[in-house]
């Protein structure tokens, strides 16, 4: 059989059959995107604006805002439009396009998860040589590595999974396209994909979270020395938020792309590919907004300078 795709479009699955429940759903996603987009926008601002905020810290914080705008845009949006309008069809192309976007801000956002776990442990462990390690320069340049290095990686996931036949069915059990619910359409040998999709995952979801405990275990034995109680909960409270949302972010992605599709069910997919697509990029703002005390100052000066402006 020849490698190419035997289906012109793809149907994606929608929220649900009732009309009324679909509105109920899409209205709700629909306020989270907005609710994401405000918050992050409010982060990137603040982080801009305010000179307070030009540390490493913020600078990871800001592109991380970023790239959760973009990644919740990928699939969100088109999702709510589709399940309203009752219009499931998506083309090959856009199939494809929606898979490489996916892939290539999720794995942006992972490093960027990764690289902030790394300044908490420099900032609390070593930090008289903080401003040496994570300078300007490292920060900018470990942006460009992950942005870039995400291109072929998406790339080669993506490529991998179109060069297969889809001959079963064009009814994607998924809200939008990704690489497991592709797979199981397909009518070609799919066990290439399988393994790297599991090398994937294992070097490079499992090294960044190997990483991300290390650096963890290190702060926390080093917070846990501190005589006073104020500087521990303080240093807690930098690092708990951070530790809640790329569990959620890791847990539910390596459950959706590694778990054997035998026990897999449609509305058990979509829920759990929620808490990787929405879940991290609606939780960072709120999370790092409310919890942190500068972030909340800057919004404040922010806010006020703007209303003096017009008075």
């Amino acid at each position: 059989m020849a490698n190419v795709s035997m289906v012109t479009e793809f149907l994606l699955e929608g929220f649900a059959e009732v009309w009324e429940f679909r509105l109920l759903l899409s209205t709700l996603f629909l306020m989270m995107y907005l609710a994401t987009l405000l918050g992050n926008l409010i982060i990137v601002i603040v982080t801009t604006i305010d000179q307070n905020l030009n540390t490493p810290m913020y600078f990871f914080l800001r592109n991380l805002s970023i790239v959760d705008m973009c990644y919740i845009s990928v699939t969100v949006p088109s999702a709510c439009i589709n399940s309203l309008t009752d219009n499931r069809a998506i083309s090959v192309a856009g199939c494809a396009t929606q898979i490489f976007l996916v892939l290539y801000f999720a794995y942006v956002e992972t490093m960027f998860l990764t690289i902030m776990a790394q300044d908490r442990y420099v900032a609390i462990c070593r930090p008289l040589h903080y401003p040496v390690i994570m300078n300007q320069q490292f920060c900018v340049q470990a942006t460009l590595v992950f942005l870039l290095s995400g291109l072929p990686y998406s790339a080669l996931h993506t490529g991998n999974t179109f060069r297969l036949s889809f001959c079963h069915s064009n009814a994607v059990p998924q809200f939008f396209c990704d690489i497991p619910s592709l797979l199981r359409l397909s009518c070609s040998d799919t066990w290439n994909n399988k393994l790297f999709i599991f090398l994937s995952a294992v070097i490079i979801a499992g090294g960044c979270f190997t990483l991300i405990v290390m650096s963890y275990v290190r702060v926390f034995s080093t917070v846990l020395k501190f005589p006073v109680k104020e500087e521990r909960g303080k240093a807690f409270s930098t690092c708990i938020p951070h530790i809640l949302v790329l569990s959620v972010f890791l847990s539910s992605g390596t459950y959706v792309y590694l778990k054997p599709p035998v026990i897999s069910k449609v509305v058990q997919d979509i829920i759990v590919s929620m808490f990787y697509t929405i879940v991290p990029p609606f939780l960072n703002p709120i999370i790092y907004s409310l919890r942190n005390k500068q972030i909340k100052q800057a919004v404040g000066k922010v806010i006020l300078g703007k209303f003096h402006s017009r008075v």
